[in-house]
């Protein structure tokens, strides 16, 4: 048997144990369900900027779909319409690859203006522009 056969026998012999006892269960499927849903919030607002955003999303998924049959298909779902997408973009001219690389830049530069980092970093180096601090 191989290490991950082992892995995946001791941790179903584990989840069997679990499952026999409803209100250890119940706790285990609630826990399961907000550790996966602060993932999967926690990867939705990381999609727009650059970086794993949609590996934490797939994350948060994959922990909910451990215990929920809704979130199996979900996740299986979003992973095809994620390779459509970008099989899609990648068949796309340089105009349109730049337009949204153009977006991102954007949002990230928004949202570092939002939170107040240029600001922050321009005191540092004796920048005090008033446009420079965040609106909030």
């Amino acid at each position: 048997m191989s290490p991950f056969q082992e892995a995946e026998s001791r941790w179903k012999k584990w989840r069997a144990r679990i499952a026999a006892k409803p209100s250890l269960n119940l706790g285990y499927r609630i826990a399961v369900g907000v550790i996966g849903a602060l993932v999967l919030a926690a990867g939705v607002l990381a999609i727009p900027y650059p970086g794993p955003g949609w590996l934490i999303v797939f994350a948060g998924l994959g922990i909910l779909a451990s215990e929920f049959e809704w979130a199996h298909r979900l996740l299986r779902f979003a992973r095809t319409k994620y390779d459509e997408f970008m099989d899609w973009f990648s068949r796309q001219s340089l105009l349109v690859k730049g337009a949204g690389a153009l977006l991102t830049g954007v949002i990230v530069l928004a949202t570092l203006w939002l939170l107040g980092t240029f600001g922050l970093v321009g005191a540092w180096v004796g920048l005090d522009y008033p446009w420079l601090e965040s609106p909030l």
